[in-house]
């Protein structure tokens, strides 16, 4: 794969075999971002779990301390006596079958998250193959099935990701900003770590955290000893 002249210069700095303590694995990533917008940095967390097993599924959510330091576009679903309740909350949309026909009809995906009220869902479980590819499916264990609107809302927008594993048991997840700097980035690193271990499957066997990788869109891995957190 060819690679920039940025992104080579960045990766000199980096020894791929070593695994670094969080506050130099940051401010690795930090100092070696070259593009000219503000990077995401993402978490990439491998899991000594099989996904294909229900026993052994690890998926959540939370409030990352700081943010993603990205605005996220918030979809509610809701009956239409609690539709100026959601917009008032910060919801970006709010309906109950006209956003379904919308979506159906218009192919209408203008949001980041969707939130349904528990009353919804009959409707909404029409959307699941439209819905669910796009990792937008509303899912209690993710909070965004709830019958509280304002909340689910509010914590969104303050910096709520929800986190589960791929089909190759790893967690991929943005924790911030390039330019929130390391000490904010390993803040919500720890949170979401933590939520991870605390997540762990009764049915998991042998080591946890197999490995955890820390990188910026255009920059290289830097692997983290996550071992600090367990």
């Amino acid at each position: 794969m060819f690679r920039g002249k940025n992104y080579r210069e960045s990766e000199k700095s980096v020894d791929k075999l070593n695994l670094y303590d969080p506050e130099e694995a940051f401010a690795l990533v930090v100092s070696a971002a070259k593009a000219k917008f503000d990077e995401t940095v993402e978490l990439h967390i491998k899991l000594g779990v099989d996904s294909r097993h229900a026993d052994q599924q690890v998926r959540g959510a939370i409030v990352l301390p700081h943010g993603t330091g990205k605005a996220r576009r918030v979809l509610v679903f809701c009956k239409e006596e609690r539709v100026q309740e959601a917009l008032d909350a910060g919801a970006d949309f709010a309906g109950g079958q006209d956003m379904v026909d919308k979506i159906q009809k218009e192919n209408f995906f203008d949001y980041d998250v969707v939130v349904a009220t528990p009353d919804m869902m009959g409707t909404v479980g029409r959307l699941g193959k439209v819905l669910g590819p796009k990792g937008l499916m509303p899912t209690p264990k993710a909070g965004t099935v709830t019958p509280n609107i304002a909340q689910a809302v509010a914590e969104i927008k303050a910096g709520k990701i929800e986190y589960r594993l791929d089909r190759t048991n790893i967690i991929h997840c943005p924790i911030g900003k390039v330019s929130f700097g390391p000490e904010k980035l390993i803040d919500n690193y720890t949170a979401l770590l933590d939520a991870v271990i605390k997540a762990k499957p009764a049915a998991a066997k042998g080591q946890y955290i197999r490995s955890c990788v820390t990188a910026s869109t255009m920059g290289p891995g830097v692997k983290i000893n996550a071992m600090k957190q367990m």
